[in-house]
């Protein structure tokens, strides 16, 4: 999923820039651009008791926890100190 703002690209490693497609990396302005587009279509495709996962940066969790609770998830964050990663967890409401 792309993640990264527009503006960022440019300071990725080369590897990343000069071998991914730029439509797997520009996440628009903020890089939330597809995951908002997900949040918003979640509820009509997300079964009873299902989940809907996205890894994010630290520092796009609140803006990724907001896409969610804008279009009716219930949201909640999970952390993996060890490995760097972060998770926003979305369920519809029942």
């Amino acid at each position: 999923m792309p993640y990264v703002p527009s503006d960022e690209i440019a300071l990725m490693p080369a590897e990343a820039r000069e071998h991914e497609p730029l439509t797997s990396l520009d996440g628009g302005p903020d890089g939330l651009d597809l995951l908002r587009r997900v949040a918003a279509g979640a509820p009509g495709w997300l079964g009873p008791g299902g989940h809907l996962l996205i890894e994010t940066s630290e520092r796009q969790a609140a803006a990724a926890v907001q896409a969610f609770e804008i279009h009716g998830l219930r949201t909640r964050v999970a952390r993996d100190d060890e490995r760097g990663a972060t998770v926003v967890i979305g369920t519809p409401h029942e």
